[in-house]
C-alpha cells in the first residue's frame, strides 16, 4: 500500500467522505419518512455505492419506491434532491421502482453495469435488497449474451481515452487499464465468466490487480484533493505534488507508479476478455463441437482457438529463438500471446546467445515491420521480463514520462510508436533494417543524464554488437542514435537552400549517403510518434529536400555493381548442365542454394518459383552468368522443417525447365487458395497497413544497361512473380543482387532494355509494381 495509516488521506479520507454523506442522507430521509417499511429506500451507485468517493466525487442516488405511494414520489425527492443541489454538490440521479430498475438494465449494457455497484444506504431495507439481488441476478443471467456490447464499449471507451500506461497525462478512472476496467472484470467474474478483483468478495487476498486498483484509486484522490475541483486526467502541473502527498519521490516515479499499475490492469483485462469470450462460446450446443484445430504459424508456435501457442514439439529450454517466433507471429496475424505461453516462456527461455544469428536478427526485423500491430506483443513480452532480457536498456525508459508536453507518450511507448511508423518507411530507405533499429533504440539514452543523444549513442553500439551486426552496420546505427535531431534543428535554425548549410549537414555525416537518408526517414517517424501537429507538409518539405540536396552535395547514390564469381562457381559454370548446390549458410537454418542451367530468357524466375513452392525464402540472391551458364545463389531459410535437399530441387528445377511444370501457374494458383497475403513465410490480415512499394531506375557503370531498383515489402513468391514480369516486358537481366532485410526486399537488377526509351522504362516499372503485395 502506498499510504501510511493515520494520514487523511487515501481510504482514511474516503471513507471520511463517504461516512459524511451517508450521515447526512440516512439523516434527511428519517425526516422525509423513508424509513425501514416506508416502501421508499436510498441506494448509493457510483463512487459512495463503491465507497471509493475522492474529493469532488458525484453523488450518484436512486430513490427506489415499491408503486405504494406514489402520491408523495415528488416530495420525497425533491426532499433529498434540492438539498443536495443547494449545497453545490452534483448530482446523478432517479427515481426507479424494481421493475423500472430492472427495464433499463436491460436496455442500457452501462447502467446495468452501474447497478451492480448498488448498495443500500437508508429506508426499507428489504426494497433495497430486493433490487440488489434483481439487478445481479439479471446480470447472471444475460451477461453472456451482452458479452460483445460490453466489450465493444470498452474498446470505444479506450479509444476515446488512450491508453494509461503510455500516456504523458493519462485518464486514471477511463483509459485503458484504469479503474473503470478493473470494476468490469468485477461485472465479469459476478457472471462467473472470468476471475475478478475480488471488491464483490472482501475474504479474496491481495492480489497483484488488487494493488494496483489500490494505488490507481490512491493517485485518483490525491488529484481530486491537490487540483481542487473533479478531475480524472493527471495533469503534469500537479504530478510533483501528488508523488508528494503518496510519498513516492517525485512526478516521474509517480508516473511510473501510474504506468506500472496500468500496464497490470490492461493485461489482467486482455486475459479477462478472452477467458469470457471462450466460457461464452462453449455453451449449449457448441461445447461438442470439435476442437479447433492448431494452425502452423512458425517453427514451433501455432494458433488454436484464436491465441498463438507453441507447439506440442516445442521446447523453450533448448530454443532461444522461439521467444521471438512467438512474438512475431502474434504482430504478423494479429493474434494475442497465450498467457500460459508467456509465463512458460518466461520460466524456461534462455537468453538469445550473443552476436544473435542472421535468423533471430530477421524475426526481431520481421516483428519490428510489423507497423503498429508490433505493439501488443512487445508490451505482452515486456509485462513477462522477456522483452528486458533481449534489451536490458528498455528498463531505462520503460514507463519514463518525457519532459516536455509535446510528447504524448511515454519514452518507452514513444520508441514502439517511432518503429510502428518506421515501418511504413522500410520501402524509402537503402537501408530498412537499420531504420526500424534506429527508431526503435534512437531514446534509448533518455532518462539517464546528459544528453540523451550521446549517451543513447553509447548504448546502442553494444546493443548493435549484441545484435550480430557487422562493424560497419554497428557504426551506422550508433550514428543515427548520436544524430537523429540534427536534421529537425537545422531546419528550424538554418536555411536548408543555402549551400553552406548543405556542406556543413554533409560534413556532420561524414559523407555517408545512406546515413542522411536514414535521418531523413527517422526524424519522419519519430515527429509522428511525438504527438498531433509536430510533422506537417512544411516540415516534410524542409527535411526531404535538405536530404535530397546533401545526397547530391555528395555525389549521388551509390552504383551497385555484380559480384564476381569465385573459382568453385566458375568451374560449375564452365561444366554447363543442371546443377544444384546447397550449403550451409550462417544462420542455423539457412542454407545456400546455387542453382546451374544453360542461360536462357526467363530462368531466374523459374529458379525462384521452385524455391517458393518448396516453401524456402529467399533472403538474398546474386543473378549472374559465365559461359554460357546462368549462376544464381540464394540464401534461403525454410519455413518449416529442415535444410532443402539439393537433389529435389535439382528434379523440380529439371521439371520446370521442360515444361512439365509451370511453377508460376502453381504458385498463382496457391495464392489464391491460401486468402491473406503473405510476409515472407507468414499470412498477414489484409487490412495492414504496408509501406507502398517504389521502383527507381539509376544510371548503370555498364554502357547499354540499367539498374531497376525495387524496394516493396516481401511475401512468397516475389522474386519470381517480379522476375517472370521482366521476362514478359521483354527485358533481358544481366545480372541482380537480392536482398531481404526482415519484411523489406530490396533488390536491383541490371537489365537491357528492348526499347530505350522513358516510355517503356514508365511500362515496364508500372509492370514491376501490379505484381508486388499480391
Amino acid at each position: 500500500m502506498l499510504l501510511r495509516a493515520g494520514d487523511l488521506h487515501g481510504q482514511a479520507l474516503r471513507d471520511a467522505l463517504a461516512d459524511r454523506a451517508e450521515e447526512w442522507i440516512v439523516g434527511r430521509a428519517a425526516e422525509l419518512g423513508v424509513v425501514d417499511g416506508s416502501g421508499f429506500a436510498v441506494v448509493a451507485v457510483g463512487s459512495l455505492g463503491r465507497r471509493e468517493m475522492v474529493g469532488y466525487s458525484d453523488l450518484d442516488l436512486i430513490l427506489v419506491h415499491d408503486d405504494r405511494h406514489r402520491d408523495r414520489l415528488a416530495e420525497v425527492a425533491d426532499g433529498l434532491w434540492y438539498p443536495i443541489w443547494d449545497a453545490g454538490v452534483k448530482l446523478d440521479h432517479s427515481v426507479r421502482s424494481v421493475p423500472e430498475a430492472m427495464k433499463v438494465a436491460r436496455e442500457d449494457v452501462t447502467a446495468a453495469l452501474g447497478l451492480l455497484d448498488a448498495r443500500y444506504i437508508a429506508g426499507d431495507a428489504d426494497l433495497a435488497s430486493l433490487l440488489i439481488s434483481s439487478v445481479r441476478n439479471l446480470w447472471r443471467a444475460e451477461a453472456r449474451m451482452r458479452l460483445p456490447e460490453v466489450i465493444d464499449a470498452a474498446k470505444a471507451r479506450w479509444d476515446r481515452t488512450g491508453d494509461i500506461a503510455h500516456r504523458a497525462e493519462p485518464d486514471l478512472k477511463n483509459g485503458r487499464g484504469g479503474l473503470r476496467d478493473v470494476q468490469l472484470l468485477d461485472a465479469l467474474a459476478l457472471a462467473h465468466l472470468t476471475d475478478g478483483l475480488g471488491r464483490l468478495d472482501p475474504s479474496r487476498a491481495e492480489s497483484p490487480l488488487r494493488t494496483a486498483y489500490t494505488d490507481l484509486l490512491a493517485v485518483r484522490t490525491e488529484l481530486h484533493r491537490i487540483a481542487g475541483r473533479a478531475r480524472d486526467q493527471v495533469r503534469a502541473q500537479d504530478a510533483d505534488d501528488i508523488a508528494a502527498a503518496l510519498r513516492v519521490g517525485d512526478r516521474f516515479d509517480l508516473a511510473r507508479l501510474i504506468s506500472g499499475s496500468a500496464r497490470t490492469t490492461s493485461y489482467a483485462v486482455d486475459t479477462g476478455f478472452r477467458t469470457a469470450r471462450n466460457a461464452v462460446g462453449r455453451r449449449g450446443l457448441s461445447r461438442f463441437r470439435r476442437s479447433p484445430i492448431r494452425r502452423p504459424l512458425d517453427e514451433g508456435v501455432v494458433e488454436h482457438d484464436g491465441e498463438v501457442v507453441l507447439a506440442k514439439t516445442a521446447m523453450p529450454s533448448s530454443d532461444p529463438g522461439l521467444v521471438l517466433r512467438v512474438a512475431s507471429a502474434s504482430a504478423r496475424n494479429l493474434l494475442p500471446i497465450n498467457g500460459s505461453v508467456l509465463d512458460r516462456l518466461a520460466d524456461f527461455a534462455p537468453p538469445i546467445p550473443a552476436p544473435w544469428s542472421s535468423e533471430n536478427l530477421s524475426d526481431l526485423l520481421v516483428l519490428l515491420a510489423s507497423g503498429h500491430d508490433v505493439i501488443a506483443p512487445v508490451e505482452a513480452l515486456d509485462a513477462t521480463g522477456l522483452w528486458e532480457r533481449m534489451f536490458p536498456e528498455w528498463a531505462g525508459v520503460r514507463d519514463l514520462p518525457p519532459r516536455d508536453a509535446i510528447h504524448t507518450w511515454t519514452v518507452d511507448r514513444h520508441l514502439l510508436e517511432t518503429v510502428a511508423y518506421a515501418g511504413a518507411l522500410t520501402t524509402s530507405v537503402q537501408r530498412p533494417d537499420l531504420l526500424l533499429l534506429g527508431a526503435l533504440v534512437h531514446d534509448i539514452g533518455k532518462g539517464r543524464g546528459g544528453d540523451h543523444s550521446l549517451v543513447g549513442a553509447e548504448l546502442a553500439g553494444p546493443i548493435a554488437a549484441r545484435l550480430g551486426l557487422w562493424p560497419d552496420d554497428r557504426r551506422l546505427l550508433v550514428e543515427m542514435v548520436r544524430l537523429h535531431l540534427l536534421l529537425p534543428t537545422v531546419v528550424t535554425r538554418r536555411d536548408v537552400s543555402d549551400p553552406a548549410t548543405v556542406a556543413w549537414v554533409a560534413e556532420q555525416v561524414e559523407g555517408d549517403r545512406v546515413l542522411v537518408e536514414l535521418l531523413g526517414a527517422l526524424a519522419e517517424a519519430d515527429s509522428k510518434a511525438t504527438g498531433p501537429g509536430v510533422w506537417n507538409e512544411w516540415k516534410a518539405a524542409l527535411i526531404g529536400g535538405l536530404v535530397e540536396r546533401v545526397v547530391d552535395h555528395l555525389g549521388g547514390r551509390p552504383i551497385a555493381v555484380p559480384e564476381p564469381l569465385d573459382d568453385e562457381l566458375r568451374d560449375l559454370a564452365e561444366q554447363g548442365g543442371v546443377r544444384v548446390h546447397a550449403a550451409p549458410g550462417d544462420g542455423p537454418n539457412m542454407t545456400v542454394v546455387t542453382m546451374v542451367a544453360p542461360d536462357r530468357h526467363g530462368l531466374m524466375s523459374t529458379m525462384a518459383g521452385v524455391l517458393a513452392l518448396a516453401g524456402l525464402q529467399v533472403h538474398s540472391a546474386t543473378v549472374r552468368t559465365h559461359a554460357g551458364s546462368a549462376v544464381d545463389s540464394f540464401v534461403v531459410m525454410p519455413t518449416f522443417g529442415g535444410p532443402p535437399d539439393a537433389q529435389i530441387l535439382r528434379q523440380r528445377l529439371g521439371a520446370a525447365l521442360s515444361g512439365t511444370v509451370d511453377v508460376h501457374a502453381e504458385l498463382a494458383r496457391r495464392a489464391a487458395a491460401g486468402g491473406p497475403v503473405r510476409v515472407g513465410e507468414h499470412a498477414v490480415p489484409a487490412s495492414r497497413v504496408t509501406p507502398p512499394p517504389r521502383v527507381s531506375w539509376l544510371a548503370g557503370a555498364e554502357k547499354g544497361r540499367d539498374l531497376l531498383e525495387l524496394r516493396a515489402r516481401d511475401d512468397e513468391g516475389l522474386l519470381a512473380r517480379v522476375a517472370a514480369e521482366l521476362d514478359r516486358s521483354g527485358v533481358d537481366v544481366a545480372w541482380a543482387t537480392v536482398a531481404t532485410m526482415g519484411a523489406t526486399a530490396v533488390d536491383t537488377f541490371a537489365v537491357v532494355l528492348p526499347d530505350d526509351s522513358d516510355a517503356a522504362r514508365g511500362q515496364i516499372a508500372a509492370a514491376v509494381l501490379s505484381v508486388c503485395g499480391r
